[in-house]
């Protein structure tokens, strides 16, 4: 084939280096987009940060007179019932002006580190503190030896000559260590270990021989059946029951390393003459400005203006991209608290649906550019902080022709079990029975989804003696 040359017109859709920073701005979360915005500073010398004090941008002040003088702080904790299988959520108060809310967990040693701060004042021979050193290292993060100790011995290699009663004696040692349990290698000897810890009673007893041979009964709450297995009465059943609950069931997740989390609210919403109103949080925007100094440099044609104009251009674009990012949040905020703006004055109760195209054609956006912006963005409200998605939700159909949001339909379930009688509590028929008195109708399927998604055990767990 003879080659020719030929002339192609096409066109071709390209994002600009100033389009590429301002979705990457978008899609990052406040906290994320400060580091960005910090690794900015220092590569440009023509970005800088304005000082305390000194006037600001137009797009800063209007954000700062539309912060409240006074704010509260709303965190949620989660208080899990290991052996009922509840996990139920709680909110505190506590009065303060500091936007940035932290979750940092204890800096202290690792759960390893612990037990050989413990193994090095121990009096052992040094072939069994190697030993104990081993198995610790072979513990997961629960404080459990999850590997056998007759597979354990097979890994390791001949030459070294131990046996399997120096492994027994090793994990001896290891169990005696704190904290109490480390080292089992089962729930029911985690528990174990923890009740010889304690002083020896009757309660005591009985809790042992239920934890080392009826845990699968206690956790079915099948108490009649083991009243009877173990000779006694409701009272020393449920005392026993108690003391086990008090135990630990994850003797090392107290030194689990996890990495702090932070949350800045991006904005802040408060009633102001009887109307809900959402406003940006002042502390959460960098405020930038252009260097006066080098932008003078360049206005005197300095030898590297060429390079100069380039970091100015490159600062005005990331001052701009910044304040739209703000805009489009608030815009979107503000369209999310005219719909939900019965949620905050009733609670989760009175979430109505609420879809992505709905705000997306309110505020004149795609889709995605709204999943962008509800995406790691955090909103600050009297009922606490959340993130921006939270808003949104799928609906159920009502009698009347209506539609009731699935986050209202949860704090309804959840209200449900929360008064129900623990010897009678309602199955997920009974539940959808009563949301259909009320017009709501949802199938038995859907409330054992949702009750799933609260993590509220079925009924048979939650029955009580």
């Amino acid at each position: 084939m003879k080659p020719t040359l030929q002339l192609k017109l096409s066109q071709q859709l390209t994002l600009t280096p100033q389009l590429q920073q301002a979705i990457k701005l978008l899609q990052l979360s406040t906290l994320e987009m400060n580091q960005e915005v910090e690794r900015l500073l220092l590569e440009n010398p023509l970005l800088e940060r304005e000082e305390s004090g000194e006037e600001e941008p137009a797009f800063q002040q209007e954000s700062a007179d539309a912060a409240p003088a006074e704010s509260q702080e709303t965190a949620s904790s989660l208080d899990d019932d290991w052996f009922e299988g509840e996990a139920t959520s709680y909110s505190g108060e506590a009065s303060g002006d500091d936007e940035v809310h932290e979750f940092q967990p204890s800096q202290g040693p690792n759960l390893r580190e612990h037990l050989h701060l413990q193994l090095g004042v121990m009096s052992l021979t040094d072939r069994d503190r190697n030993i104990v050193s081993m198995l610790i290292d072979a513990l997961d993060d629960n404080g459990y030896l999850s590997i056998g100790l007759e597979e354990l011995l097979e890994l390791l290699p001949a030459e070294l000559g131990i046996g399997e009663d120096d492994l027994s004696i090793a994990l001896c040692h290891l169990q005696h260590m704190d904290p109490t349990g480390v080292g089992a290698r089962s729930l029911s000897e985690c528990l174990s270990l923890q009740l010889k810890a304690l002083p020896a009673s009757a309660v005591n007893d009985l809790a042992q021989r239920i934890v080392e041979k009826h845990l699968e009964g206690l956790a079915a709450h099948d108490f009649t059946r083991m009243k009877k297995i173990l000779g006694c009465s409701d009272e020393e059943l449920r005392a026993a029951k108690n003391l086990i609950t008090q135990l630990n069931p994850r003797p090392g997740s107290e030194f689990s390393s996890q990495v702090a989390r932070y949350i800045i609210p991006d904005v802040i919403v408060e009633k102001v003459k009887g109307e809900w109103h959402a406003s940006l949080n002042p502390e959460a925007i960098p405020k930038l400005r252009v260097n006066k100094m080098y932008a003078d440099i360049l206005q005197r044609g300095h030898e590297n203006g060429q390079q100069i104009g380039q970091q100015l251009q490159e600062a005005k674009w990331l001052i701009r991209n910044v304040q739209q990012r703000f805009e489009t949040i608030l815009k979107v905020s503000q369209a999310i608290v005219a719909r939900q703006h019965n949620f905050l004055e009733h609670g989760e109760v009175a979430m109505r649906p609420l879809v992505l195209r709905e705000i997306a054609d309110e505020v004149g956006m795609h889709e995605s550019t709204v999943s962008r912006v509800t995406t790691q963005k955090f909103m600050f409200t009297p009922r606490g902080i959340f993130e921006l998605k939270y808003f949104f939700g799928s609906h159920v159909a009502t009698e009347a022709g209506g539609a009731c949001s699935s986050t209202a339909i949860r704090a309804i379930i959840k209200q449900l079990v929360g008064t129900e009688n623990p010897k009678s509590p309602l199955s997920d028929s009974q539940i959808s029975e009563i949301l259909g008195k009320q017009g709501i109708v949802v199938a038995r399927r859907t409330i054992a989804k949702y009750r799933e998604s609260l993590k509220i055990p079925p009924v048979n767990l939650r029955k009580s003696l």
